[in-house]
Parts: structure tokens; sequence; C-alpha cells
């Protein structure tokens, strides 16, 4: 049997080389939980669209992104489909399975014949001796499953959350964690009532009860909200957009809430007041003039 291990970053790289389990390895660098994703079927617009955006508002530079992500990616177009099978080692986390869907998206519209495609249920943290055993216990996809993915990475892509929820509501098949994964990306939206997000309202009730080293805090986010599966990356944007929108303050790594942070947590003034969407997306949905919002006492989106 030969087999193409498609890991969820470089971290998970040297502990998988170091189990000394058979076949080639392709890593998927992407973050596809942050920032714009186009829907195309078509890998070669949908890769300059993620660059553009990437560069831009994120100043990750568009040749790195084609070295080290697209190129990489591309292994899989070029030789996946001689592989026996392909295993996909992801984590629960909104991070690991929002890549995974694209992962299976690209698959499915890049290799004809298609391998066997496998999940290896990766927890947060593994270690080199549970790898084989991981490998063991693997999960082929069905069909089904694969038609699942490709449809819930579709509607992750649309311009409104509507398709993504009722996914979400839907048999995971053995995609056991994409529904938790969904609902954490939809807490996202802005809340009905006070413009934040999940995460935000996290940031900002922390503060409430006293001041953070940043790191501290991210560490609380981490232990609490590991399903998101977020780096210091990610929770850096969020931390300047906090900090641009003058709710929280920075001094010497220190972070403490501001007198209007209070006022959006009081429900006397709305975060979207104050922080620019323009430029902002949930997937496919650009939040400048969306109407979309998160509902909590549905625990749904609606539109207002």
């Amino acid at each position: 049997m030969s087999y193409l291990h498609v890991l969820n970053g470089d971290a998970t790289l040297t502990l998988f080389r170091q189990s000394k389990l058979e076949g080639e390895v392709v890593v998927c660098r992407e973050m596809m939980s942050e920032g714009k994703v186009k829907y195309t079927k078509d890998a070669a617009v949908f890769f300059e669209s993620r660059a553009k955006h990437l560069e831009y508002h994120y100043g990750i530079d568009k040749q790195t992104y084609y070295t080290n992500v697209v190129q990489e990616l591309e292994k899989i177009k070029i030789s996946g489909s001689s592989y026996d099978e392909i295993i996909l080692w992801f984590e629960y986390d909104l991070f690991c399975q929002i890549n995974m869907l694209f992962i299976i998206h690209y698959l499915k519209n890049n290799l004809s014949p298609l391998p066997v495609i496998s999940v290896a249920d990766l927890p947060h943290h593994p270690d080199i001796a549970g790898f084989p055993t991981l490998m063991q216990q693997r999960v082929a996809l069905t069909d089904a499953d694969l038609q699942l993915a490709d449809d819930a990475w579709d509607a992750y892509c649309l311009h409104t959350p509507q398709a993504l929820e009722t996914i979400a509501q839907m048999p995971p098949g053995n995609l056991k964690h994409l529904p938790a994964a969904i609902r954490a990306h939809l807490h996202r939206f802005p809340d009905i009532n006070s413009g934040l997000s999940t995460i935000e309202l996290f940031f900002l009730q922390k503060l409430a009860l006293g001041n953070y080293r940043w790191y501290d805090l991210y560490i609380s986010f981490w232990d609490e909200q590991k399903i998101y599966g977020f780096g210091d990356f990610q929770l850096d944007i969020l931390k300047q957009r906090m900090i641009a929108a003058g709710v929280i303050e920075e001094d010497a790594q220190m972070l403490r809430i501001t007198s209007l942070g209070r006022e959006i947590l009081a429900g006397e003034e709305n975060y979207l007041v104050y922080t620019p969407l323009q430029h902002r997306w949930l997937g496919g949905v650009r939040l400048a003039n969306c109407p979309w919002r998160w509902n909590p006492a549905t625990q749904s989106t609606t539109s207002i």
C-alpha cells in the first residue's frame, strides 16, 4: 500500500516524521478560517483571490504564499492519484476542520480517479507514540462523507451563512467533528445585541475582571475555547482590531478594558459602531453591510 499523508501545519510534521510511518507527506499551511474565501471550482482562480486578500489585508507576501502554501498543495494534484490511500491528519477544532473541508474539496475537484480518503482523528498535542495507533484507527470516508464535506466547503464560501447552518444540523457521518466546528464559526458573527463575536466577548469579559498580560489572555482562551484552535497570529489580529476600536488598551504587554468596552458589555453601546467592517470576511460572507447576526436567544444566525 502506498500512502499520502496530509498534515495540518508544520507543528505536526516533526513529530510525524519521528513516528516513522510509511508514506509521503504534504503539509497544509493555510488558515481558511481567517479571511476571504472565494466560491469557485477553479483552484487557480481561488488561490489568486486568496493570495491577493492575504497580502493586502494580512501582510502575507503573495510570492511566499505561493511558495509555501500553493506549491505544497499542488503536490496532491500532481501525484495524488498514484497513491492507494490519502490520509488526512486534522484535529477537531474550527481551524483544522475548515482546512480539512478545503482539502477534501481540492481532492474531489483535482484527482481522477480518487483514491481511498481516510481521516485520522488527531488530538491536540499528539505525541510520537500515538501516531501508529491513530493510523490503525483511521476511518475511510464514504462517498456520502466526501459529498458532505464538499457541500460544506461550498456553503462556507457562500455570501450567506444559511446553507452552512443547515449542514450543521445534518447527520455528519464520519465527519463527526464538523457540526461543532460549524457552530463555532457561526458564533463569530456579530451578536445581534452587542455586535461582538463570541471571541471578542470572551476577551472583554475576562478583562472586565482584571488586567491580563496579552499572552496570559491567549492561554486562557486556548484553555477555555479549544474549539477554535486559533494560534497567536489570528488572536493578534483580533486584539489589534479591538485596540483600534477603543474597547481595550495595551501598555507594556498588559491589556485592560476601556470604559467603552464596559459600556458595550453593559448593553449601552454597540461594538459595530466603533470597528470598521469594510474588509472583514467570515468565509464567503463580507461583513460590511452584512445583515447576518448571531442570535443567542435562538442559537442561530438571523437577518436584521
